[in-house]
């Protein structure tokens, strides 16, 4: 039995937007380490999820081209989150080499606000979630009409959802090794490094 346009188009939205998302960034190593902590998962891969969804729309929608003939919008984005990235590096080497800070199983250490924050500002700072979410998955939807292109950018949507909660809470597995502190001093110092080479590659492109 054939497979319909609509899920077919679904189908490749998933794997397309998935294709965008499960990579290592900011956000997914924020993701990641509260996780670990075990602390606000549920509305932080919530608030990801859905800020995925808002921009997916909005690409899937038409506007992803008219980003990005927008050469001030797309370099005012780039350096305010490189600036942004920069900074949380050195939030995440202080935070390495601060014993305080390296308890798996402590509670309540950042406040739900904050956290909160930390996550949109990933989310909404971060230039790569436009250029994916916006302009990528949007002229590739560009491709579909009608029903198709709903379903596609469903699909993404779905990814979106699927990789952020299993994220979210699939680092708990991994509690027992990082029950040590030189395991939450190397996943600190991978976070900065990781958080350098994004500002850099933002600030040089």
């Amino acid at each position: 039995m054939p497979i319909s346009p609509v899920i077919a188009a679904g189908l490749s939205g998933f794997f397309f937007g998935a294709s965008l998302i499960v990579a290592i960034g900011a956000q997914n190593a924020f993701i990641l380490r509260q996780g670990l902590l075990r602390e606000h998962i549920f509305i932080l891969c919530l608030i990801c999820a859905l800020s995925d969804a808002v921009l997916i729309a909005v690409g899937v929608g038409g506007f992803g081209t008219l980003v990005a003939q927008s050469e001030t919008a797309i370099r005012i984005v780039t350096w305010a989150g490189a600036a942004f990235l920069a900074a949380y590096g050195l939030i995440a080497l202080r935070r390495a080499w601060k014993p305080g800070a390296l308890k798996a199983d402590r509670r309540g250490g950042t406040s739900l606000a904050k956290a909160v924050a930390t996550c949109l500002s990933f989310t909404f700072l971060n230039p790569h979630v436009y250029l994916d979410t916006v302009v990528a998955l949007g002229a590739i939807s560009g491709r579909y009409e009608g029903d198709a292109r709903l379903g596609f950018g469903a699909g993404a949507v779905l990814a979106s959802f699927v990789w952020f909660f299993a994220l979210g809470y699939g680092a708990r597995f991994l509690q027992p090794v990082f029950a040590r502190p030189s395991a939450w001093r190397v996943l600190d110092i991978v976070i900065a490094m990781v958080m350098f080479v994004l500002a850099f590659n933002l600030a040089r492109s």
